[in-house]
């Protein structure tokens, strides 16, 4: 009896990848803080520095936990960044005034003169990773991933730990 000859059938082409929120976000995010922090190494900075001194100038005088809360992080990893930026001069703490359990934040001169020599790279990298998209679209990108980042707080307050 003759043997039945095995003609294999070519392989559909790959799928392409599913689009997963946490996934994309994650890409997203990763790529942007590794491209900074390559950007700033020279400066001495790093991207958390960055955003701890970009929002003491933006919202003034803070609380450690309201920090912590506004740069969605965790408390101690906000203590330790708050440590380094404290022994370079950055910021200084203070024990607050009605609650001696809670720190007062305050930039320093020396803070803001490293993040506007930061500012700069910031700004063009933004600016670069935005051209990904037609200008028309920016606004709304931005606008949808507010939305998004709302939604996302939302759930987290919405489950206990």
């Amino acid at each position: 009896m003759p043997r039945a000859t095995f003609h294999p059938r070519p392989l559909p082409p790959p799928a392409p990848p599913p689009r997963r929120l946490p996934v994309l976000l994650r890409r997203a995010w990763f790529g942007l803080n590794q491209a900074f922090r390559r950007r700033i190494a020279d400066a001495g900075m790093t991207p958390g520095q960055f955003t701890a001194l970009r929002t003491l100038i933006e919202r003034g005088e803070l609380t450690q936990r309201e920090l912590t809360d506004i740069m969605s992080s965790d408390p101690n990893t906000i203590t330790s960044l708050l440590s380094r930026m404290e022994k370079l001069g950055w910021v200084r703490r203070r024990t607050h005034e009605r609650d001696r359990r809670a720190n007062t934040l305050r930039l320093t001169a020396a803070g803001r003169r490293k993040f506007e020599r930061v500012r700069p790279v910031a700004v063009d990298l933004q600016t670069r990773v935005l051209e990904a998209l037609p200008g028309s679209e920016r606004e709304a990108f931005l606008a949808a991933l507010d939305k998004i980042a709302d939604a996302c707080q939302r759930e987290l307050a919405s489950v206990s730990e």
